[in-house]
């Protein structure tokens, strides 16, 4: 992935936008409703407008419409995990209720934009499977569309540290599947500034669940959650598919390592955790399977 050309689209399109997209390391300084409406456009007929300008694409390219359905299926994938952990009574402590509400909110929130800028541009928004529009609640979907315990195998409504530990595997690749769209957008500044402004909104969401865990009393080796990725390590070993090509420390044909850091040169946790790696559709998709109905 070519970074330059990324940030040079990014100052072109927004100019201050560095000012509102903010690395994990700040996350917890403005994580709240700020975070959420910091994600959504200010203008969304601007935002119609450059979207519909840059329709036409190659074969190999995803359309705006396909990029916004893809992590609009993500979204719906994230807000129906928090909606029932949310109410299912006794499972989230009471000093971490308003975070997890927080962050069901600002998956509806990323949802309803989702849905409007997609109807906007012509196009059909995703809706999970059994979705029914003319319930309470159409964003939740009761029952036929997901399986958060992947066949019984984890009780992430039993017991809440499995909750948690999932929240922070959910997140991170929602993390790197944002990333991996921001190619697709380069040619479209909008969509582009759209994309970053979202995935830093699923970041703090990410970066929350994993300090959540560590102050759960999680801190020890081998994963040592901090809010974000250190090297591939997963919260358990049959998640590692999950981190895998985290490990990296090359950038830009640059070795991260070789770059002189506080105390000699850059160490190599220091160096994968400076970046986010961007994952593909069917990678992602495929890492969501066991979750699916």
């Amino acid at each position: 992935m070519n970074f330059r050309n990324i940030l040079s689209e990014i100052e072109q399109a927004e100019p201050g936008v560095y000012e509102q997209i903010k690395g994990r390391r700040q996350v917890l300084k403005t994580f709240g409703v700020k975070a959420a409406v910091a994600a959504l456009p200010l203008v969304f007929s601007s935002v119609f407008n450059k979207a519909k300008a840059s329709g036409k694409t190659t074969d190999a390219t995803p359309t705006p419409v396909q990029v916004l359905n893809f992590v609009l299926e993500l979204e719906y994938f994230a807000y129906n995990y928090y909606h029932i952990a949310n109410n299912t009574g006794g499972l989230i402590p009471a000093s971490d209720q308003a975070g997890f509400l927080t962050v069901e909110n600002q998956k509806k929130a990323h949802i309803n934009y989702l849905n409007a800028t997609i109807t906007t541009l012509g196009g059909t928004p995703y809706t999970p499977k059994n979705y029914d529009p003319t319930s309470a609640n159409p964003l939740f979907v009761v029952s036929g569309a997901y399986d958060f315990t992947a066949g019984g195998t984890y009780a992430v409504f039993n017991d809440y540290p499995t909750f948690i530990m999932f929240a922070e595997v959910f997140e991170d690749t929602f993390v790197h599947a944002y990333i991996g769209q921001t190619p697709n957008a380069l040619g479209n500044s909008t969509l582009l500034a759209q994309l970053l402004q979202m995935q830093s909104v699923v970041a703090r969401h990410a970066s929350y669940a994993r300090l959540v865990r560590r102050f759960l009393g999680f801190a020890s080796a081998p994963e040592h959650p901090a809010p974000w990725i250190t090297n591939n390590i997963p919260p358990m070993a049959s998640l590692q598919s999950y981190y895998n090509g985290e490990e990296t420390s090359w950038q830009e044909n640059q070795s991260i390592t070789s770059l002189p850091g506080l105390t000699g040169t850059t160490p190599m946790t220091a160096a994968t955790a400076a970046f986010d790696e961007p994952l593909d559709v069917p990678t992602v998709l495929t890492s969501l399977t066991p979750f699916m109905l």
